[in-house]
């Protein structure tokens, strides 16, 4: 049944068709019973007039508007003729309530004043002079009546279909959003990936390159320090390989992942670690916090602590030899303040705004992404005398 339904669907013109071929049987075998009846001959354009109204059934959805036209001409041409009504004329029903349901606006119009007036011009043809005047008039009502409910239930159809088409567009158009939406997160998902990659590597492996180099140096010298650097060295490369594992982790899809694979991120309370690490370097840090700590929003805590570590890190790679630097954490009613200075004297300002002399780095442009993002304020720039000066005032609560 499912597959006749389908059948059947995919071809409705054959369904017409076949209810064409139905009707023209019923309408001549009406008129022959009736002319049997009466003792007359058929009327000449009887025959024809039936196989077009057939037609306008066979048709009537392959193109309504004509078929339309094609039964107003059929109903002209019976009254001018005197064709009496057949149950071919059945076909003027049909074609109100398909105009009505899918046709043109006008043909939807024209198809409503034809069937409201449809059984009055009929009957003032066939006028029946055997009942009164008031049982004609409710004749005339009474048939009026289907055509008008047929008008009616087709506008209906028509009304629902555009409802659920545009039901179905705004689903599509809601869908088309979401993949839209979808792309730019992911596209603010890995440029948040990009900068904390980069924090992350370029802090560390300046860090490991620096104690690599000392360890050369004293290799023979000072064996102590020099495993000393190299204890540096594998702590510094497994926290590098623990956040570099936390930030990739993201980015698989249809794995299972551990729990434990993953590091919480840094907060200001490891600033103090990644002061001490920059000592344990050769960078002497002066740190200091002001104010009273308290517990910050998870954005502000992180974007802290990587001006702090990207700012230690250009000081380190840019700030020339005997460099020295200072970090001021300060804590403020509604925000929180953030000071690195540093007094090197081996690179111009220029390359901390590219980020590294090789051109190559964001960093001070990543920084000022991140301060923006938390809704913060960022002031860089060199120190009178020599040096750099990194500001922050990053706000506890975002801006409106």
């Amino acid at each position: 049944m499912q597959r006749l339904y389908d059948f059947l669907r995919r071809h409705p013109t054959w369904v017409d068709g076949f209810w064409a071929v139905f009707l023209f049987g019923i309408s001549v075998m009406f008129e022959v019973a009736e002319q049997s009846d009466e003792g007359t001959d058929a009327e000449a354009a009887i025959i024809p007039v039936i196989l077009l109204l057939c037609l306008v059934i066979a048709l009537r959805r392959r193109m309504p508007e004509k078929m339309l036209l094609l039964a107003v001409a059929i109903g002209v041409v019976q009254l001018l003729t005197d064709v009496s009504t057949t149950p071919g004329d059945f076909a003027f029903l049909v074609i109100v309530y398909t105009v009505a349901a899918t046709g043109a606006r006008w043909a939807s119009r024209l198809a409503l004043a034809m069937g409201l007036s449809a059984a009055c011009v009929a009957h003032l043809r066939w006028w029946n002079h055997d009942a009164s005047a008031l049982a004609n008039a409710a004749l005339i009502v009474f048939q009026t009546v289907p055509f008008a409910l047929a008008w009616v239930l087709g506008d209906s159809v028509r009304t629902r279909r555009a409802y659920f088409a545009q039901l179905e567009e705004r689903a599509s158009r809601l869908e088309k959003e979401r993949e839209a939406q979808a792309k730019v997160a992911v596209a603010a998902e890995r440029a948040r990936i990009a900068r904390e990659l980069h924090d992350v590597v370029a802090h560390n492996v300046s860090v490991m390159v620096v104690q690599a180099d000392g360890a050369a140096y004293v290799l023979d010298a000072a064996p102590d320090q020099a495993r000393k650097a190299l204890e540096t060295i594998s702590s510094t490369g497994r926290q590098a390989l623990a956040e570099m594992r936390r930030l990739l982790g993201v980015l698989r899809t249809g794995e299972h992942q551990e729990v434990g694979e993953y590091v919480p991120q840094p907060d200001v309370e490891q600033i103090d670690d990644l002061v001490e690490q920059c000592r344990t370097s050769g960078l002497p840090v002066d740190f200091k916090v002001e104010g009273t700590p308290r517990p910050l929003p998870s954005g502000v805590e992180l974007t802290a602590y990587r001006i702090v570590q990207e700012a230690l890190t250009n000081t380190r790679k840019h700030g020339g030899p005997n460099a020295g630097a200072s970090v001021r954490l300060v804590y403020f009613d509604d925000g929180l303040g953030l000071l690195v200075e540093d007094d090197g004297k081996g690179a111009p300002h220029e390359l901390y705004e590219d980020g590294g002399a090789d051109g190559q780095g964001h960093g001070l442009i990543g920084m000022r992404e991140r301060v923006g993002m938390v809704g913060g304020t960022l002031d860089a720039g060199p120190r009178p005398g020599g040096g750099f000066r990194i500001s922050a005032l990053l706000p506890l609560k975002p801006a409106h």
